[in-house]
């Protein structure tokens, strides 16, 4: 009898589902989440709860939480995911690629975020907004002439194959660079990847290198933020405690930027000033708690980007420790 109301409850839910992609993994995906919710204990508010936030988009709706696994994430079928993302691409975006392009509405009273502290999450589609780009930092780039304290290059980048550094680390001069898979001479607005040799390289660095392609843009601008373009046909993956900062994710979050994408703001000037992390982000390949890799260095291809402006900043706190630190002189 159970497997009959649960049965009933599936296709009724489905009913709800927008885009006809992965229909099998959706079907799954909608199975264990009404067997969690008729369980004893299996999570906080009802499937009634869940079919009337889905049928009144717009109208005031209950948290439908599940417990917190050990990893934060939901196994379906065979794959593993965060529950929030999963049931928002069933019931919202299909197209939604990660956590990081959600945020909780303010009455979410078990989002996911880090000032949940919970042993739930809520997977209600309509507890969580869609960040546009404007709201993720997305800019339009627009490059001005400056000069940075107070040497001549303002990043050094040096590129790494798994745990191992190739070649020598790059200084950079100007405030625009692309970082590419040519085989083209560097220049001081560009580094070719292809012209870097190495006898350890593998045939999985050989294949994730090939679509490297058009590579990135870095976009140095006057008030000291980076911004990076992704240039190339593949997805390209960036760790930044502080973009994470200022989106209110996990220090350690991975973000996603798809090809063609616009410019991500990695590293903004307000708030270092707050918090003081370095970042370094991988091409092509990514890692973290959603992916195979638990670490960069696990990562076929990956750069590591070091600015020198917030060197500067450090060593001038270190000198004058009275100084305050969001004084203009540092800024």
């Amino acid at each position: 009898m159970n497997g009959l109301f649960n049965g009933t409850s599936v296709k009724k839910l489905l009913g709800w589902r927008i885009g006809e992609e992965e229909e099998k993994f959706a079907e799954k995906a909608v199975e264990t989440l009404v067997k969690k919710l008729r369980k004893k204990n299996g999570g906080i508010g009802t499937l009634e709860d869940l079919e009337y936030a889905l049928a009144h988009p717009g109208s005031h709706s209950k948290c439908v939480a599940l417990p917190k696994s050990q990893d934060g994430r939901l196994q379906v079928s065979h794959r593993k995911g965060l529950p929030h993302v999963i049931y928002c691409r069933v019931w919202r975006w299909p197209d939604l690629q990660s956590h990081q392009e959600l945020r909780p509405v303010p009455e979410c009273l078990y989002p996911h975020d880090h000032i949940n502290k919970t042993p739930y999450v809520c997977i209600n589609p309509y507890h969580y907004q869609r960040l546009d780009h404007a709201r993720v930092g997305f800019v339009s780039l627009q490059v001005s002439p400056y000069s940075t304290p107070p040497t001549q290059y303002w990043a050094t980048v040096s590129y790494y194959e798994l745990n191992s550094r190739v070649g020598e680390y790059f200084k950079v001069y100007k405030n625009e660079l692309i970082v590419d898979g040519f085989t083209d001479p560097n220049s001081d607005e560009r580094i070719c990847l292809g012209l870097l040799s190495n006898v350890n390289r593998n045939s999985t660095i050989e294949n994730t290198r090939r679509h490297i392609g058009k590579g990135i843009s870095l976009v140095y601008t006057s008030g000291y933020d980076l911004y990076i373009q992704n240039l190339s046909e593949s997805s390209i993956f960036v760790q930044s405690r502080n973009l994470n900062y200022n989106m209110h994710q996990e220090q350690t979050t991975v973000c996603r930027v798809p090809a063609h994408s616009a410019a991500v703001c990695v590293f903004s000037n307000i708030v270092f000033q707050q918090v003081r992390y370095p970042k370094f982000f991988a091409i092509i390949s990514g890692w973290g708690p959603e992916y195979p890799r638990q670490d960069v260095t696990s990562t076929p291809c990956w750069l590591e980007i070091q600015l020198l402006y917030p060197l500067w900043c450090k060593n001038s706190l270190a000198v004058s420790p009275k100084r305050n630190q969001t004084s203009p002189e540092i800024r």
